[in-house]
């Protein structure tokens, strides 16, 4: 069975992570595909809001069943900052590297780097929305190491691991990541719920 599932984003990364998790039992389709050309406001004070903000807005526009998902980085020392603002930390531009920035100097002298990377994701199917959360502890680097993945990930080395993120290639990432947990139990969910086949 080959289910189609918008996934409301067009962050060409986060699209290509989640399909290579999902294989071929899922067809995603990204807000492009669906037909929505807007920038949906994230006004939400948790992840959990903002997820749902975006996909309860997809589905009352597309009627089709579909997921959003919102991430943040959560550092101790900066009491859990930058959190739910994590993708607009320096500003509304989006500019990961201006973020990165902004977290290395707040952290500048502070000997304690724990961090998590956290990812809830909202998924409404006929109606109904369910939740499911990612969580990977780790520590913040005090420079930049690697050039894949995106956002903070150059900085983040996981909890085990002598590399950040951005050292990683995809399949291991997706193994112990944030992301890759939560759609691991998304895609349990549709399994069980959906009767989708398992990988081969």
């Amino acid at each position: 069975m080959n289910y189609k599932l918008l996934f409301v984003t067009n962050n060409r990364h986060k699209l290509g992570e989640i399909q290579k998790l999902a294989g071929d039992r899922l067809r995603i389709i990204s807000m492009n595909e669906a037909g929505i050309s807007e920038d949906i406001p994230e006004t939400g004070e948790t992840l959990e809001s903002n997820a749902s903000l975006k996909s309860w807005y997809a589905y009352h526009k597309t009627g089709l069943n579909c997921f959003a998902d919102d991430t943040g980085l959560e550092t101790d020392a900066l009491n859990g900052r930058p959190g739910v603002f994590s993708a607009r930390y320096a500003g509304p531009d989006n500019d990961h590297i201006k973020n990165i920035e902004k977290v290395l100097s707040e952290l500048q002298g502070i000997k304690n780097r724990r961090a998590r990377f956290r990812t809830v994701i909202s998924l409404i199917i006929d109606k109904q929305e369910y939740f499911f959360e990612g969580i990977a502890e780790g520590e913040i680097l005090h420079e930049c190491h690697g050039d894949k993945g995106f956002g903070y990930d150059p900085v983040f080395r996981p909890e085990g691991y002598e590399c950040s993120f951005a050292e990683m290639d995809m399949d291991q990432k997706n193994r112990i990541s944030h992301r890759g947990k939560a759609i691991q139990k998304l895609m349990e969910f549709l399994q069980e719920n959906l009767h989708l086949q398992n990988p081969s």
